[in-house]
């Protein structure tokens, strides 16, 4: 997949945080908090990821790590220098130091993480001076489509909880 070349910039981050939002549906449809990552060189797809913690039973597969993930083995290097990573809800510690300790050279996010966000709301740990490595940030493209939907998505989960308690005092 490439990019469309008479894209500007701003509206090529928007094709590929489109393409991030599709993968976090593939998230959602699989019961996972719905978060989908793209990794892109020179305007080409190189690796996706979307969130697999549940269905893999693995708490380090956040969809940004997913994504590096299958971009070292397609690329054959850990190293993934000269690439940007768009990613649908801003990542979260453990995802920032593998953006940091990769080389990723740009993350672009939608969605701030008021809780755990560590591009900025929290903590900034990819532009950290303390470290070898800091990326660019861009934040809030398509911003209020990718927080919609993960505020939809707790709130269906709330209220399937609440519903499972209430069946579950009604059975008792």
């Amino acid at each position: 997949m490439k990019v469309p070349e008479n894209l500007t910039p701003e509206r090529q981050d928007e094709f590929w945080m489109q393409h991030a939002l599709e993968l976090a549906n593939k998230a959602e449809q699989l019961g996972e908090v719905p978060v989908g990552a793209v990794l892109v060189a020179d305007g080409e797809l190189i690796a996706e990821g979307w969130n697999q913690v549940i269905t893999t039973n693995d708490p380090t597969a956040h969809a940004e790590v997913v994504a590096l993930r299958n971009a070292g083995r397609a690329l054959e290097n850990y190293r993934l220098v000269n690439t940007t990573l768009y990613v649908t809800l801003e990542p979260c510690p453990m995802c920032a130091g593998a953006l940091v300790h990769s080389r990723v050279a740009r993350v672009v996010f939608a969605a701030p993480d008021p809780r755990t966000g560590a591009a900025g709301s929290v903590f900034n740990l990819l532009q950290a001076p303390q470290l070898n490595h800091q990326c660019q940030i861009t934040s809030a493209v398509l911003q209020n489509l990718c927080a919609d939907k993960i505020r939809q998505f707790f709130k269906r989960r709330r209220q399937e909880q609440k519903q499972a308690k209430l069946d579950s005092s009604q059975n008792s």
